[in-house]
């Protein structure tokens, strides 16, 4: 899961960052409105942390941008700010939950899960396609009961793919949402082919079929 942390304060958005990449999420960081706003164009997010308050605009107005370009983004707004007209305003725009500093870094982590577990997987511990089982906190995944062993990148490719079943994903928002925004500055994809061919084995040596689906010219689709 790709996550954008838009914190002025640089200890602390380093700190969210750092512990957050622990627990297996892709981090981008902004520091100011400007650099919020150019990365929300620029790329796609799952979740988004959220200060309303920044030395060169308002979190409010990123969260209106947030909703007009990606409507199903989950954001978790972020703010010292312990207003109800700050929350209210928040939640109506859209925003999925709230939490005010100071706040304990276990706990971010627990609504962070807790919200991707609603925005994706309808609040199920447990996601399930066919004889495909994945355990997001254990990390864990079985194939017709099976336990299968991957490496962290294959881990997190399944799950982008179960995540996005059903939908043509350019290799391009593959390596974007494994590698994080820097990937643009590579000049070759092959380590992409590696990681799903392997995963491509493991899962049809348990029994599974092949639900990669290579659309030529368009990307891949994960899909019965």
């Amino acid at each position: 899961m790709k996550i954008l942390i838009v914190e002025d304060e640089i200890e602390l958005l380093d700190s969210m960052a750092s512990y957050l990449k622990n627990e297996d999420f892709i981090c981008e960081k902004a520091a100011t409105f400007f650099e919020a706003e150019d990365k929300l164009i620029s790329f796609n997010y799952d979740i988004i942390l959220l200060d309303i308050t920044l030395p060169d605009g308002s979190g409010i107005d990123l969260l209106k941008l947030i909703k007009e370009k990606s409507p199903t983004t989950g954001v978790l707004i972020v703010s010292a700010k312990n207003s109800l007209d700050d929350k209210l305003t928040g939640l109506d725009l859209g925003a999925d939950d709230y939490i005010t500093k100071p706040f304990h870094l276990a706990e971010l982590n627990s609504r962070v899960n807790s919200l991707i577990r609603r925005q994706k997987f309808d609040g199920s511990e447990i996601i399930t396609f066919n004889e495909i089982q994945i355990n997001p906190s254990s990390k864990s995944v079985t194939v017709n009961d099976k336990p299968i062993i991957l490496t962290k990148k294959e881990y997190n490719l399944l799950l982008y793919f179960i995540t996005n079943k059903n939908k043509v994903l350019t290799k391009e928002s593959i390596a974007e949402h494994l590698w994080g925004d820097d990937i643009e500055m590579s000049d070759s994809y092959d380590f992409i082919y590696t990681h799903m061919g392997n995963l491509r084995k493991k899962i049809k040596k348990l029994g599974a079929p092949d639900y990669l689906k290579t659309m030529y010219g368009l990307g891949y689709k994960f899909a019965e």
